[in-house]
């Protein structure tokens, strides 16, 4: 089946597979299946697939609104974030930072317009739920590759959801493809991504995940993983699905010169 269009995730986000869609493609077959993601976060598998049928969850309130008003009228989101884009400065960025919006739509073009200008886009809050990442260097808050339209269109036929995990995977049956990226946490915590984590995915979170995924394989549904390359991982998984370690570039670092080659973790049923 010929492959659609490139369609580009419009936010940047920590642990993203962006890298992933390019150095893998052959793991990522185009089918007319339900693609279900548990962790949406940017959506790179998502926007890369372009399934006809999708259910897209994730944990972070926020990020799903701004899916869903998207979703709703992408007109009203890029009209709003236009209005960003005429303000942007470092006063206007930490006003924005401190406020919460009218409606779905306006906060949702607060919620890409502080993606794309805070540090490393990256995501965090305080324990009062603030955001609270400081400013970034980068200045464009409209990008040459924003397609809400397409992105609209796309998110018609998904069901989003603001919901646990174990939720999202137990609804997975026979042959739904189940992409799966936690955050990478490993069982003595000491790996450094805990700090990027609103609420901490604890090892026993790890367990729960391990053990909704064998349900889900039981049903039939065909299951891909990214985790950590961390020794408790292998050994959660081990004999039960395929292991493969992958490589890549590192990005999540304060200075270009601090970045360097990192393992993942490939676990998959087939």
């Amino acid at each position: 089946m010929e492959r659609p269009e490139v369609l580009a995730p419009f936010l940047k986000w920590a642990g993203g597979k962006r890298w992933f869609v390019h150095a893998r493609p052959d793991l990522l077959w185009f089918h007319e299946e339900r693609y279900i993601e548990p962790f949406m976060g940017s959506g790179a598998v998502y926007f890369h697939l372009q399934p006809s049928r999708a259910q897209l969850s994730d944990a972070n309130r926020d990020l799903i609104a701004t899916y869903q008003a998207i979703k709703s009228d992408w007109r009203r989101v890029h009209s709003e974030l236009s209005g960003y884009a005429d303000r942007h400065s470092a006063e206007n960025y930490y006003l924005a930072r401190g406020v919460r919006c009218r409606d779905i739509y306006s906060e949702a073009a607060r919620f890409i317009y502080l993606n794309r200008t805070c540090w490393n886009g990256l995501y965090r809050v305080n324990r009062k739920g603030e955001f609270n990442v400081p400013i970034g260097t980068k200045t464009n808050v409209l990008l040459p590759s924003d397609d809400f339209e397409r992105i609209a269109r796309l998110l018609d036929s998904a069901d989003l959801y603001h919901r646990d995990f174990e939720v999202a995977i137990d609804d997975a049956m026979e042959d739904d493809f189940l992409f799966v990226d936690p955050p990478y946490t490993v069982k003595h915590n000491l790996n450094g991504f805990l700090k990027y984590n609103e609420n901490i995915f604890s090892w026993d979170d790890q367990v729960r995940l391990r053990d909704a995924l064998i349900r889900a394989d039981a049903r039939g549904a065909r299951v891909l993983m990214t985790n950590a390359d961390h020794e408790s991982i292998r050994e959660l998984y081990d004999g039960i699905f395929w292991l493969e370690p992958i490589t890549r570039n590192s990005v999540l670092a304060g200075t270009g010169g601090t970045r360097g080659r990192v393992t993942e973790l490939l676990i998959r049923n087939w």
